[in-house]
């Protein structure tokens, strides 16, 4: 290994600088160089990079978003837009490849191998949590720890009007953060892709529990089978009269800010790691934490399965409902 490319793809996690910053110096230490391109795969096939030094990742480990950029590229799909990324990847005798992002990001990373034979390995980053094979992927956390910071702070006004609040969370095909946000935040129910919900029973449900306390949180997933804050909202005002109702969209919010102690230190030891791995002849697998150990598996399985929670979400919300 003398030339390892890396990307982020796909969208933004918290601690995906802090992955950037551990492969770069893991790199240097190794003497071996460095090439990040900007703006994902698209980079790749605009052939915009940079040999990176240590200044390039100094002082980044405390920010989130990602200093190289990402995209997500319709043109990378295609089998043209591989060659033009292959040709200068070829070009600039790059000898392995680190991708730092979720299945579709993967999926672009396995079409490479394919089709160039480069070594290549996958780094789970996503605040989404939806991945296959690791119990955590890189941005959970934090994003996480903004919404039960947020709903908290819709605690108070509720509790003070005596309200309920929908609050909606991301989450377009994966209800990790909603259902764990929940559950960390206290709320009175969730809604998530992963179940049918049923508005009916939801209203009763809110209407018993609104008799013990004034002010409660909904959190719904955006990709719930009936719709988003503001869709449940609508369909149960005709349900609840006599009772105030707000929603809230975090959206967006839920991907920035500074990356948590934990997705610090887990980006850090898996951006290590891809580096360890390639120099040992690795490829075509990605990065995963089990507890506190990290292993590997292969990158077809990363994609090709669904994610898994540690406990079935059916038995989490039993836990949520039992616990409010």
């Amino acid at each position: 290994m003398k030339r390892i490319a890396l990307i982020t793809s796909g969208g933004d996690a918290p601690g995906m600088n802090a992955c950037l910053r551990a492969i770069v110096k893991t790199c240097l230490n190794k003497e071996i160089v460095p090439v990040g391109y900007y703006n994902g795969y698209q980079g790749m096939m605009e052939d915009e990079y940079k040999e990176m030094n240590s200044l390039d990742v100094k002082n980044i480990i405390q920010y989130g978003g990602t200093i190289l950029g990402t995209a997500r590229s319709q043109e990378f799909r295609t089998k043209e837009g591989r060659a033009k990324a292959i040709e200068n990847i070829r070009k600039n005798n790059i000898d392995g490849f680190i991708c730092i992002g979720g299945d579709g990001s993967f999926k672009g990373a396995q079409a490479l191998s394919e089709e160039m034979s480069i070594p290549v390995i996958g780094i789970p980053g996503t605040i989404d949590n939806d991945m296959y094979g690791t119990d955590r992927t890189i941005g959970f956390d934090t994003a996480l720890n903004t919404v039960v910071e947020a709903v908290d702070k819709i605690k108070d006004t509720a509790g003070s009007h005596r309200r309920i609040f929908l609050v909606e969370v991301m989450g377009r095909d994966a209800g990790f953060i909603a259902l764990d946000g929940a559950i960390s935040s206290g709320a009175a129910s969730v809604l998530i892709p992963e179940e049918r919900s049923n508005i009916q029973l939801l209203a009763e449900e809110l209407k018993t529990q609104s008799k013990r306390k004034g002010n409660l949180i909904v959190i719904v997933a955006e990709g719930d089978d009936a719709g988003g804050a503001e869709d449940i909202y609508q369909k149960l005002l005709p349900l609840m009269e006599g009772f105030e109702l707000r929603y809230t969209i975090l959206g967006h919010v839920q991907r920035g800010g500074r990356p948590s102690a934990f997705d610090r230190l887990m980006a850090t030891l898996m951006g290590v790691y891809a580096v360890e791995l390639l120099e040992n002849g690795k490829s075509d697998v990605m990065i995963g934490a089990k507890g506190d150990e990290l292993h590997t598996i292969s990158l077809q399985d990363a994609v090709n399965n669904k994610a898994e929670a540690e406990v079935s979400k059916l038995n989490a919300i039993k836990l949520l409902k039992t616990v409010n």
